[in-house]
C-alpha cells in the first residue's frame, strides 16, 4: 500500500490544480443550469422540458381537437426522445401547465386529477391523460414548415427544435421563475390582449419605450385574480429596469348576515398562495391571539374560492381587520419581478418590457421569413411537376408506349420530351387510376393559382414593410381569440390602492387590548403582570436587584424609555417577557451603549409636553410625540457629554422648583423655558460647583409639596421667597425639607 496514485489506463498521470479543475467544472455546471433548465428563451417564453413536452405532444398528433393520451405516455416518450432526466420532473412541469390556476394560457388540456387550489397534487401519471390547447397550438403553429431550426437530440438519434415558432407572446403572458446559479427569473402572467395591442403600437413605433406601451399593458394579470396595489410609478420602473415586485392581495367583499352583523368574504387569493395552508395560518394566529378583531375563519369554497372571515363584533372596522390580516398572513404577498430571460437563447439579460416585445416580435418576423421561403421552394417544386404532367397529358399515348417498351423508361422520357428529371419521376410515379384526372384544363387551373401565390410570397420577401404588415395582421387575428369580451381572454387582475389606516389603528387590531402592570428594575430588567396590580411588596427580584418604578399600561400601549446618553426608545407592551419570571434586560429590546443607562420609562400617551433635564441643570420642553423612535438606536434628544441626562418630567403645570446639590432652590415660570425638539437646551439654575439634584413642575396657585423621608407630606403656598428668574441661583429651601434634597 501506499505506492502513490493508481495510474490510469495509460499509466500517465496529470496533475491539475484543485482550483483551476473546480472552477472549470463549476462553471460548466452553472452555464449548463442557466442555458437548459432555469431561464426561459425571450422568443417563445419556454424551458426546455416545456419546449420538449409540447414538442413531443405534437409528435403524438394531441391536437386541441383530437383525443387525450395517458400521460404516462406523453411522459415516456419526452423522456425516451428528448429529456433524459426524472419523470416526476417532466410529469410535474406537464401538471403546472394543465394547471388554470397557475397558468393564466393553460398549454396543456388536462383530463383526471390535475391537483387543485389548496395545493393537493394531482394524480399518477397512469390516471390522468392530456392533450394540447389552442395557445399552445398557436405556439407550434408551422414547426413543420422550416420556421425554427433543429438540434440533434441527446442521444443524436432524433431531432427537437431549438425554439418553438411562437405564435403566442408566452414569456409575458404566461410568465416563469426559475433559480439558476448565480441568477433567478420571475415574471408574472399578464393579460395577452394587452400584449397583443402593445406590440401592435410597437410595429407601428419601431421606436416605442416601455413607457409608452404601458398605455397598453397595465400591470400584471394572474389567473388567480386578486388586486394589485402597487403604485403607477413603482409600476413603470419596474417595467423600465426589468427589475421590481407587485404587491398583490386578496379581494374580498362584506356580506350582511341581518341585524347589523356581517361577515367579509375572500373571492380571490393571491398567486402561488395554496389555500389550505392560508386558512391553517390564519387559524394558528386566531389561537395565538394574534388576530384580536377576528372571530372565526371558514373556507366554504367549492368550484370558487370563498372564505368567510367572522369578526369579533358587529362594530369592527372591516377595512381595519383585512388590514390586520393583510399584514400578517399571506392574504397580501409580493410578487417579484426579475425579467431574466435568454436572449437569441444564448445569453441570459435582464430585459424591459420593450425589450421583451421586441424579441418577440423580431422571432415572429423571422419565423414569417423561414415559412414564406420553405413555401416558396414547395410551390416551384410543385410548378415543375405540373409541367411535366402537362406534356405527359399532351402525348400521353406515346408516354405509355416508352413505359411498356422500353427497359429504362426514365432517361428515355427525359430525352424525348426534354424533361427534368423531378419531371420524368413524377410522371412514373403516377397511380392509373390518376390518369382519367389528368387534364389539361385543372393543371393550367393549379399552375395559375400557384404562380400568383409564388408572385406574391416574392413580393412579401422583398419588403420589410410588407413583412411587418404580416406579421401585425397575424397578430389581430389572433387578439380575436383572446379579447377582452372572451371568458379567457377577461382581465382577472384589478388595481386599486391600500386602505389609508394610520400604523398605530393597524398595530393596534394585531394586539388583543388587556391591563398590564408595567415593572422596571434597578439594574434595568422589564416586565409586564396581568392586570393592574397596585401592591407589588411580594414581587422578587434577580440577587441584589430592587424596584425601580412600575406603572399601569395596556398591552396596546407603546412605551417611551429614556436613557442617560439623551435618547428616547421606544418598546411595544405587547411584546414585554411576562410576569412569572425575572423579565429579561431591556437592552434585548434596545440599541443601548454600555455606559448608558435607563432614566425613566413611561406609557406614550401622545399630545403631552415632556421636560428633559441634564445634570448640570440644563434642559428643554419637548413634545411627547417627537420622543418615538422607530428603530432600536432610539432617537437622540437631549444633546449631553458625558452619559448625564438626569430627569425626564411631564410639563403639567406653569412653574418649575429646581433644587441642586448646593442645596439652594429656586422657583420660576415654566414658560421661560423653550421648546425645541432636540440640542442641549438652556441653563434652569446657575450652581458654583456641584450640579442638579431635583427638579418637579407644579401650579403655583397649589404650592409646592414634597414628601419628607418619614413619609409625612408638606405644602407651602407662599413662594414669593424662592421664586425668581431662570438660571439664576436660588435660596436654601423652606423648613421640613428632606436632606436628601428631593421632592
Amino acid at each position: 500500500m501506499g505506492e502513490g496514485p493508481i495510474p490510469t489506463d495509460d499509466g500517465i498521470i496529470e496533475p491539475v490544480g484543485l482550483k483551476a479543475a473546480l472552477e472549470e467544472r463549476y462553471l460548466a455546471y452553472a452555464l449548463s443550469t442557466i442555458m437548459h433548465r432555469a431561464l426561459p428563451d425571450a422568443r417563445d417564453g419556454l424551458k426546455p422540458v416545456h419546449r420538449r413536452i409540447l414538442y413531443g405532444m405534437r409528435l403524438l398528433r394531441l391536437d386541441p381537437g383530437g383525443g387525450f393520451r395517458k400521460s404516462a405516455k406523453i411522459v415516456g416518450d419526452v423522456m425516451g426522445s428528448f429529456h433524459p432526466h426524472g419523470n416526476m420532473a417532466i410529469y410535474d412541469a406537464m401538471v403546472r401547465l394543465a394547471q388554470d390556476f397557475a397558468q393564466r394560457y393553460p398549454l396543456v388540456d388536462g383530463q383526471g386529477n390535475f391537483g387543485n387550489i389548496d395545493g393537493d397534487n394531482a394524480a399518477a401519471e397512469r390516471y390522468t391523460e392530456a392533450r394540447l390547447t389552442e395557445v399552445a397550438r398557436l405556439i407550434l403553429d408551422g414547426i413543420d414548415e422550416d420556421a425554427v431550426t433543429f438540434r440533434p437530440n441527446y442521444d443524436g438519434t432524433a431531432e427537437e427544435p431549438v425554439v418553438l415558432p411562437g405564435g403566442f407572446p408566452n414569456l409575458l403572458a404566461n410568465g416563469s421563475t426559475g433559480i439558476a446559479v448565480g441568477m433567478a427569473t420571475s415574471i408574472p402572467p399578464h393579460n395577452a390582449a394587452e400584449l397583443f395591442d402593445a406590440c401592435l403600437h410597437l410595429i407601428e413605433h419601431p421606436q416605442a419605450t416601455t413607457d409608452d406601451l404601458l398605455a397598453y399593458v397595465k400591470g400584471p394579470d394572474f389567473p388567480t385574480g386578486g388586486v394589485v396595489i402597487e403604485s403607477p410609478a413603482s409600476m413603470a420602473d419596474a417595467y423600465a429596469t426589468g427589475r421590481g415586485g407587485f404587491r398583490l392581495r386578496a379581494r374580498w367583499h362584506k356580506e350582511e348576515t341581518g341585524r347589523g352583523t356581517y361577515v367579509v368574504v375572500v373571492t380571490e387569493i393571491p398567486y402561488g398562495v395554496a389555500k389550505s395552508r392560508l386558512v391553517e395560518k390564519i387559524a394558528d394566529l386566531l389561537n395565538e391571539k394574534k388576530l384580536p378583531l377576528l372571530a372565526d375563519v371558514r373556507d366554504e369554497s367549492a368550484e370558487d374560492v370563498r372564505l368567510v372571515l367572522e369578526p369579533r363584533a358587529r362594530n369592527v372596522d372591516a377595512e381595519l381587520m383585512m388590514e390586520s390580516l393583510f399584514k400578517l398572513t399571506e392574504l397580501e404577498t409580493r410578487f417579484p419581478l426579475n425579467m431574466n430571460v435568454l436572449v437569441g437563447g444564448l445569453v441570459p439579460k435582464v430585459v424591459s418590457l420593450a425589450e421583451a416585445l421586441r424579441e418577440w416580435l423580431d422571432h415572429r418576423r423571422d419565423v414569417l421569413l423561414r415559412r414564406s421561403r420553405h413555401r416558396l421552394a414547395e410551390i416551384e417544386h410543385r410548378l415543375e411537376v405540373l409541367g411535366g404532367y402537362l406534356i405527359a397529358y399532351l402525348n400521353l399515348d406515346e408516354v405509355i408506349r416508352i413505359i411498356r417498351e422500353e427497359d429504362e423508361p426514365k432517361p428515355a422520357l427525359m430525352a424525348r420530351f426534354e424533361l427534368t428529371e423531378v419531371q420524368a419521376e413524377a410522371i412514373l410515379n403516377m397511380r392509373l387510376r390518376s390518369l382519367r384526372r389528368l387534364e389539361e384544363f385543372e393543371i393550367r387551373k393549379e399552375h395559375d393559382a400557384l404562380s400568383k401565390e409564388k408572385d406574391g410570397i416574392e413580393k412579401l420577401l422583398g419588403s420589410e414593410a410588407r413583412q411587418w404588415k404580416t406579421v401585425a395582421w397575424q397578430i389581430s387575428e389572433t387578439r380575436k381569440a383572446f379579447g377582452p369580451d372572451t371568458e379567457l381572454g377577461r382581465r382577472r387582475t384589478d388595481f386599486g390602492e391600500a386602505a389609508a389606516h394610520g400604523a398605530d389603528a393597524v398595530s393596534e387590531a394585531l394586539v388583543e387590548r388587556e391591563p398590564i402592570t408595567v415593572v422596571v428594575s434597578q439594574k434595568g430588567w422589564i416586565r409586564a403582570l396581568k392586570g393592574h396590580v397596585a401592591d407589588l411588596s411580594s414581587l422578587a427580584f434577580k440577587g441584589d436587584d430592587q424596584l425601580k418604578l412600575s406603572f399601569f399600561a395596556e398591552t396596546t400601549s407603546k412605551l417611551l424609555v429614556f436613557a442617560t446618553n439623551g435618547r428616547f426608545y421606544t418598546l411595544d407592551a405587547s411584546k414585554l417577557p411576562g410576569g412569572r419570571g425575572h423579565g429579561e434586560p431591556l437592552r434585548l429590546s434596545i440599541d443601548l451603549e454600555q455606559e448608558a443607562d435607563v432614566v425613566d420609562v413611561q406609557p406614550y400617551q401622545g399630545g403631552r409636553k415632556l421636560l428633559v433635564v441634564a445634570k448640570e441643570g440644563r434642559g428643554f420642553v419637548v413634545a411627547e410625540d417627537e420622543c418615538v423612535a422607530n428603530t432600536r438606536k432610539g432617537k437622540q434628544v437631549l444633546t449631553v457629554d458625558a452619559q448625564d441626562a438626569a430627569r425626564l418630567v411631564v410639563a403639567a403645570g406653569d412653574s418649575v422648583a429646581v433644587i441642586g446639590e448646593n442645596r439652594k432652590l429656586l422657583v420660576f415660570p415654566l414658560s421661560q423655558i423653550p421648546e425645541m425638539t432636540r440640542g442641549r437646551g438652556v441653563r434652569l439654575q446657575r450652581y458654583k460647583d456641584g450640579q442638579m439634584s431635583d427638579l418637579k413642575v407644579f401650579t403655583l396657585a397649589d404650592g409646592l409639596t414634597w414628601v419628607d423621608t418619614s413619609g409625612r407630606t408638606w405644602t407651602v403656598a407662599d413662594l414669593t421667597e424662592w421664586r425668581g428668574e431662570r438660571a439664576s441661583a436660588g435660596r436654601l429651601p423652606p423648613k421640613g425639607f428632606p436632606r436628601n434634597n428631593r421632592f
